[in-house]
């Protein structure tokens, strides 16, 4: 038995870990790097294995972190089983359709730029539409919570409910090879059991090894009472000075989760009944229909509001922009408006024209309510940066800058420590998906167990 590292090792994305058993080879995520430039060359490198020689990719959720390089997979040889569940098969499909086309254009727009200054050299993007309907062909059996799913002889594997995003997963594995027998427990990206959509993370009472996430491992999120307040009080105090909230959105799940919490704010008076929230992202308006699909997966007051035909997501004065002429429109509003665009770290997409418009007025402002990587333009943004690039245009940062972290759907250091003990005393302890010096504050919190931070490509006998 050997487990190997190809992603999210020190570093919090790309997700992607590889465990041989039993003859079989089975990758646990296939994610994508999101950030800088070195990032984006680190996703056309080599796997770090033979794509042609994996059995099976059993994926925890469809954050494009953990599933975005599958296509690229796909298009280099995967030929094996893809199993997740019902909920995230759908979102996955979405976020990869989207990534491929982002891609196309980036490689379109690249191509051109090197064309006008006498470039010949065409850029290709990492992978195509074609490549990712291809690949998505690879999808077979759907995982329920809780039940046990035999692989190959030796082989099981259960997903249980991470309460991270809608359909997300942790995975336990019972291995036996060679008369040996071992239990291996990958954690995916756990949620914060204080918000109301989902339930919270589900654990097994033991497993001998245990490969867990450290996103927050040095911080405890804000309460989420105040931090609704906060971003309540962030909008109408913009509204009164006389300009726009731009919130950088993650299209599956903070998307839904701040629906919510507006048309509650709405419901109980608490904003204006006047106030006009645009979901400016095609995709965040699929996901919130998938959403509507999946009773299964919400916490159960939620389920319970579905059943009586309410949706919780519907709100007075939402409007889904999904033309880009209507996302163009939005310009033209110069106050009252809060608009609800990815990327949600800023690499791409709508939000990077909505900051361009509304970055630069003192009048309005920018909520972040999600992690933001390093190399991003959301971090550049947080960290205090005076000026930003957009587009190729210098735009200085006047507009009030919110960061209000108690609407994370990662656990906290608190959150990870308890999911830590509740699995008992594993043996090994591999932390992943974290910045570094966040994993060895992390590791110093854990007791009677070994503790590894491996490097990518770096691998371990079980």
């Amino acid at each position: 038995m050997k487990l190997s590292f190809h992603g999210a090792d020190r570093e919090v994305t790309g997700s992607c870990h590889l465990l041989e058993c039993a003859g079989k080879r089975i990758l646990i995520d296939c994610g994508l790097y999101q950030g800088g430039r070195e990032l984006d060359e680190d996703n056309a490198e080599d796997f770090g294995f033979d794509p042609a020689s994996i059995d099976y990719l059993l994926l925890t959720h469809a954050h494009l972190d953990h599933c975005g390089r599958i296509p690229l997979l796909s298009k280099r040889g995967f030929k094996g089983e893809i199993i997740t569940t019902a909920a995230t098969r759908e979102l996955a499909r979405l976020v990869l359709l989207d990534s491929a086309h982002l891609q196309e254009e980036e490689a379109s727009y690249q191509s051109r730029k090197k064309a006008r200054h006498g470039q010949a050299k065409k850029i290709t993007p990492l992978y195509s539409v074609l490549d990712t309907l291809n690949c998505t062909e690879s999808f077979g059996r759907s995982a329920d919570y809780n039940q046990v799913m035999e692989l190959a002889p030796g082989l099981r594997a259960t997903f249980m409910d991470a309460g991270h995003i809608l359909g997300s997963a942790s995975i336990f594995l019972e291995l036996e090879e060679q008369g040996q027998r071992r239990t291996l427990l990958f954690s995916g990206d756990l949620g914060n059991a204080d918000r109301p959509l989902l339930r919270a993370p589900v654990t097994p009472t033991q497993t001998d090894i245990v490969v867990m996430e450290t996103t927050y491992g040095d911080r405890q999120h804000k309460p989420l009472g105040p931090s609704i307040e906060e971003l309540y009080q962030a909008i109408e105090d913009t509204f009164k000075r006389g300009g726009n909230i731009i919130i950088p959105t993650f299209a599956l799940e903070r998307a839904q989760e701040l629906l919510f919490y507006l048309r509650e704010g709405k419901e109980q008076g608490r904003l204006s009944a006047s106030t006009q929230v645009f979901l400016d992202s095609p995709m965040a308006i699929s996901a919130t229909e998938i959403f509507g699909r999946h009773h299964e997966c919400y916490d159960a007051e939620v389920a319970a509001l579905f059943r009586k035909g309410r949706d919780p997501f519907q709100l007075k004065g939402l409007h889904f922009t999904r033309e880009t002429s209507e996302s163009m429109a939005l310009n033209n509003i110069s106050s009252g408006a809060v608009i609800m665009a990815g990327s949600g770290m800023c690499t791409g997409g709508r939000v990077r024209h909505h900051l361009k418009h509304n970055l630069w007025r003192e009048d309005s402002s920018v909520v972040f309510v999600g992690f933001a990587a390093r190399g991003t333009l959301a971090r550049q943004i947080i960290d205090g940066v005076k000026r930003v690039r957009i587009y190729g245009e210098e735009i200085p940062v006047r507009a009030h800058i919110h960061t209000i972290n108690g609407f994370s759907a990662h656990a906290d250091q608190a959150e990870l420590l308890t999911w830590h003990r509740r699995i008992g005393t594993p043996k090994q302890t591999f932390l992943v998906h974290g910045e570094e010096d966040v994993m060895s504050l992390f590791a110093q919190q854990l007791e009677d167990t070994q503790v590894e931070m491996p490097m990518r490509a770096q691998s371990y006998d079980l």
